[in-house]
Formats: C-alpha cells, structure tokens, sequence
C-alpha cells in the first residue's frame, strides 16, 4: 500500500481543512494517509513515503510560517524530496499568492515532482477549494 505523507501548519484552521480533505482522497483511492501537523513531522517520514503533500497559509510579506514550517522545510533536502510527487496548498489572506509561486519552485529545485502550482484558497476553503484538494490526495496516491 502506498503511503502518502501530509504535514501542514495552520493558525486559523482553514489549511487544517485542506490537509484533512487531501488525506480523505488519500484514503479513499486505498492509499494510507501519514497527516501531522509539522511540529509532528520529520525527514524520516518524508523519506519513507511514497508521495507528499505539505500545506502552509502564507505569513507577513507572504512568506511560509517561520517558526515550524519554514525550518522543517528548511531540513529537507534533495535526498529526501528527489523525484516525488508532492502537492503544495494554503490559504491566504492578502497579496496574490506569491508565497505558494516561490515554494513551488524552491522545492521543484529541490528535486520534487509538484503537481501543478499549488492549491490557494483566500481565507476559508470554499467547497471548490476542498475539492481540488480531494483530488490531489486521490492524485499522489494512484
């Protein structure tokens, strides 16, 4: 069985949602969903998954959560992230999604295979949102 490795940071609760939506298309196309929050999370657990799925609103001057997401990411390397399938998605609350632009290329310059530009969502997820993010768990785990 396929395990898929979903860790996120949320302040408000509307990435939290996201992440649990990938996790039920995850589950749902027989794959087992690994979902922490990232103070949870570690290499090893990136390393041992099949594909990935990590979600982060954007903070301040549109920049990933600095206390816990940003150093976790900033653990990773190309070892761990070389060739998988990774899913990127958040929420926002201003600016135009700039954040999700510069972490999709930081990790596909880590070696990561991203699927498509990152899920964003302003605010709370709308019904559309959550469903792209079904899709992307049914996506990583096929």
């Amino acid at each position: 069985m396929k395990k898929i490795f979903i860790t996120y940071w949320s302040g408000s609760g509307n990435t939290e949602l996201m992440a649990k939506s990938v996790a039920k298309g995850v589950s749902e196309a027989g794959a087992e969903a690994i979902l922490k929050p990232v103070g949870s999370a570690s290499a090893a657990l990136v390393k041992d998954a099949d594909a990935l799925a990590f979600g982060c609103p954007a903070m301040g001057d549109e920049t990933l959560e600095e206390e816990e997401m940003e150093p976790f990411i900033a653990s990773l390397s190309s070892a761990e992230l070389q060739g998988k399938s990774l899913g990127l998605f958040g929420s926002y609350d201003w600016g135009d999604g700039q954040w999700m632009r510069t972490w999709v290329d930081r990790m596909k310059g880590l070696g990561a295979e991203v699927k498509g530009s990152g899920i964003i969502t302003q605010l709370e997820p709308t019904e559309d949102t959550l469903s792209q993010c079904y899709a992307l768990g049914k996506e990583l785990a096929g």
